[in-house]
């Protein structure tokens, strides 16, 4: 009994907050948020659901705090040569970990628009709008260039997510998309003029340069907005 009890403690005095945020994006990822339980959390963690709630009030505080792991974990980047650079690679961070990440897409538009003074949506702005001041962007367009990123950002890498749940290999995904170019393609061409003549784009294209391709344009833009064309493009 005491040899029990002993052992008990050790696993109670080992568990940390940092075990169970941990514990919560395995859950996460191989059951979704319906699966993320104290229940499945103390089975997993072979300790009893006192010991977490010493740690994590609730449910909503540990997705909160396994969001912020991960968020805080793909904007950890090496140190980039330009500001460009730095919005590419922390841009990239966010998009792996959105499709490593089912559930984080849905946890991230949340913390945008439910609880923005978190601390998700604060190191998101942070890590993107110090490289948005570096480019130059003046004063009082500080927030709406950095916005348009993290929106694009935030969107594109969800939209890319939710199609990973289709095709699970690239053979099917090039039959998946050779079937939606053939579907554009047969469209009446009287009301869907635009649509028929990208059909044949969507044939083999890879999502991660579409969505740098996009964070450039995303940049082209601020640039000829806030820094006269030319000015900020080898900032």
């Amino acid at each position: 009994m005491a040899t029990r009890t002993r052992r008990a403690q050790r696993r109670t005095e080992a568990l940390t907050r940092e075990r169970i945020v941990e514990a919560a994006v395995e859950l996460l990822d191989t059951a979704g948020e319906s699966g993320l339980t104290f229940r499945a959390l103390t089975e997993r963690l072979a300790t009893g659901a006192g010991a977490i709630y010493w740690h994590v009030a609730n449910k909503n505080e540990l997705l909160d705090a396994a969001t912020d792991g991960v968020v805080a974990a793909a904007l950890a980047v090496e140190p980039a040569d330009s500001p460009r650079d730095g919005i590419r690679a922390a841009a990239l961070g966010l998009f792996d970990a959105i499709e490593r990440h089912p559930w984080l897409a849905a946890q991230l538009a949340l913390q945008l628009s439910r609880s923005p003074w978190g601390s998700v949506t604060p190191r998101i702005f942070e890590s993107i709008g110090r490289q948005v001041l570096a480019l130059g962007v003046p004063e009082g367009s500080l927030f709406t260039a950095t916005s348009a990123l993290v929106h694009y950002v935030l969107g594109a890498a969800g939209q890319n997510a939710a199609n990973a749940g289709g095709p699970p290999s690239e053979v099917d995904r090039a039959e998946f998309l050779d079937a939606v170019s053939q579907a554009w393609e047969e469209l009446d061409p009287g009301d869907y003029p635009f649509t028929r003549a990208i059909a044949a784009e969507i044939r083999g294209h890879d999502d991660r340069e579409q969505f740098l391709a996009g964070i450039d344009l995303v940049l082209a833009g601020i640039t000829a907005v806030h820094l006269g064309g030319d000015a900020g493009a080898d900032r």
